[in-house]
């Protein structure tokens, strides 16, 4: 066991982990935030995508014993209370959340390529998207959320960050 602590959705967390250990696991079982999905466990499906110093990861091949000191964003940590943010209106708003269990991963996604790129096109969109696998909506609905984001863009982004 090694005694790690990063901090997870402005929140600081000190515990012991395996060396085998993901971060997927740590977030979800011993964090308690299971927002973040676990799908395939190998880095295919992006449903564990979670923000790592301002990079979008897939967090179940991530391992934890690398994020000492590090800084954590999951899905939990974009909504203040009951007020969402921007992506996650803008989801709803465009029909792109469906069965659920991609969507924070998109979410994710998006967020950290708007905040590298805030009005992308739709190749950069599809590229910021590349790694997340959706079954239910056929993307095009993920793709205008993601453009409706953009376009409610500038501050209103990054009205949660920061706490």
């Amino acid at each position: 066991m090694t005694q790690i602590s990063f901090v997870i959705n402005g929140q600081p967390w000190k515990g012991q982990v395996e060396p085998n250990e993901m971060l997927l696991d740590i977030i979800r079982e011993k964090v308690g935030l299971t927002g973040t999905k676990k799908g395939c466990d190998s880095g295919e499906c992006g449903a564990c995508t979670v923000i790592l110093d301002g990079q979008s990861v897939n967090s179940c091949i991530v391992p934890a014993i690398e994020v000492g000191g590090k800084e954590i964003l999951t899905i939990e940590g974009l909504a203040r209370g009951q007020e969402l943010h921007s992506i996650q209106e803008a989801f709803i708003s465009e029909g792109a959340v469906q069965c659920g269990f991609c969507t924070p991963g998109m979410i994710m996604s998006t967020k950290a390529l708007l905040d590298s790129n805030p009005h992308p096109s739709n190749q950069e969109i599809c590229q910021g998207l590349a790694g997340n696998l959706c079954r239910c909506t056929g993307y095009g609905r993920i793709v205008a959320a993601v453009e409706k984001a953009a376009e409610m863009g500038g501050d209103d982004l990054d009205k949660n960050d920061n706490r």
